[in-house]
């Protein structure tokens, strides 16, 4: 029984959302386009130049079909930075989607 215990303390330690999870098994199977998984994966699909001073704390879809996505930067004073990298962000979201997916590109402080 302390085995059994020891496998549910450990699997406690890494929770997986669902997002996390399904962005998994659509990695295996090369589907994409969702934005939780968006979410989930948006240090691989950034980058460690840009995950690493901004978080994702937003999508939303709009009437059209396309994304407003919400930044919001570690640092305040990094969203001058930030603003100057807009067309790279879209860019890798957009590759990420497969199609021109983002009408607009915020950032929250």
């Amino acid at each position: 029984m302390s085995n059994q215990n020891n496998k549910l303390s450990k699997r406690d330690e890494h929770p997986v959302t669902f997002a996390g999870a399904l962005g998994s098994l659509m990695r295996i199977f090369g589907i994409r386009a969702s934005d939780s998984d968006l979410t989930a994966r948006w240090s691989e699909i950034m980058g460690d130049k840009i995950s690493s001073v901004a978080q994702l704390v937003a999508t939303k879809k709009g009437p059209d079909k396309k994304f407003t996505i919400v930044l919001r930067p570690y640092n305040p004073a990094m969203a001058l930075e930030l603003s100057y990298m807009r067309d790279e962000i879209i860019e890798r979201i957009n590759k990420y989607f497969g199609y021109d997916a983002v009408s607009k590109l915020t950032f929250r402080k």
